[in-house]
């Protein structure tokens, strides 16, 4: 059957139906994750470990830890697409020089990408790029 074939009614009855089931799809993830973003030793910097939520809304990630603006913020924003993959970008301020690669400065601001997977009440992501990172995510 085309779409030729088909009346306006059956038509348009299937276009809702398809875009119902799209933004069920996009509302599969949403809710409050618990978020931990580890990183090992290396390079002479010290490992750390952060735990703090995010929130997931529409198919978009948000997550915050610490006060925007101060040493030691960081922000994890992002789409987690309907299928669970998920493209993320990190921010924040070094909180503690020594945990920094090079030991930056208190308050110097950093960036990143975390690629991820999501299913129903879990996720997991790796850093993309600079030191090894990983996340978990666990629904609430």
């Amino acid at each position: 059957m085309t779409v030729r074939n088909l009346s306006m009614s059956t038509f348009l009855v299937l276009l809702f139906l398809s875009l119902a089931w799209a933004a069920d799809d996009a509302a599969r993830f949403d809710g409050t994750w618990d978020t931990t973003l580890s990183c090992s030793n290396t390079a002479g910097a010290q490992g750390y470990s952060f735990q703090f939520p995010s929130t997931v809304k529409g198919g978009t990630l948000h997550g915050e830890k610490g006060e925007q603006g101060k040493p030691g913020w960081l922000q994890i924003d992002g789409a987690v697409q309907p299928d669970g993959t998920a493209k993320l970008y990190a921010k924040g301020l070094v909180g503690a020089s020594e945990v920094a690669i090079g030991h930056r400065p208190r308050g110097t601001a950093y960036g990143y990408h975390i690629e991820a997977k999501f299913s129903d009440k879990e996720g997991s992501g790796k850093r993309v790029e600079g030191r090894p990172c990983e996340v978990e995510f666990k629904k609430q």
